[in-house]
């Protein structure tokens, strides 16, 4: 999920370097950043994930007036569905994916295009058939450069694991 468009701005990479625990200079530096081949701070190589904060229909930002399911177990009293696909078993994130064009810079105004991936099944021990769906995500910069591809891979259960 991301934003069609996203400012990344300095106090944005200072504040994502600092909570990953990232205290590389690159990141927060910007004297260090001018004098390295970078010639300007750089995000770091997950940042671009923060887009999602910008999207104002991200399923897990919370919204403001409106429940929101949030972590854990029925946190805030809002449910599950009964299924969301793939018959009445769960989903989940299982893999990402980034591959950098080129540098992000502070400065930049990336403009995102999501599109879908592969898809593929796989039988599964607990939770019968696991469908797998990769989602596509290209990252451009304000001159239309691409800087970042990200691949993000969900997959759902045919039906709630077996309790054993």
């Amino acid at each position: 999920m991301a934003a069609k468009t996203f400012p990344v701005e300095f106090s944005h990479i200072l504040m994502f370097a600092r909570s990953i625990g990232d205290d590389n200079p690159m990141y927060s530096d910007p004297d260090h950043a001018r004098a390295t081949a970078f010639g300007a701070v750089i995000a770091p190589p997950t940042f671009v994930q923060a887009s999602a904060q910008f999207d104002p229909d991200y399923s897990l930002r919370p919204k403001i007036g409106k429940p929101w399911f949030g972590s854990g177990k029925e946190a805030t009293g809002v449910k599950r569905g009964a299924g969301g696909g793939g018959g009445n078993g769960g989903g989940l994130h299982a893999e990402q994916h980034y591959e950098y064009h080129q540098p992000l810079r502070a400065g930049d105004v990336l403009t995102a295009t999501t599109s879908p991936g592969k898809t593929w099944e796989k039988e599964g021990k607990r939770g019968g058939k696991l469908m797998f769906s990769e989602s596509v995500t290209e990252y451009r910069n304000q001159d239309g450069e691409l800087v970042v591809t990200a691949k993000g891979v969900g997959v759902r259960t045919e039906r709630p694991a077996d309790q054993a």
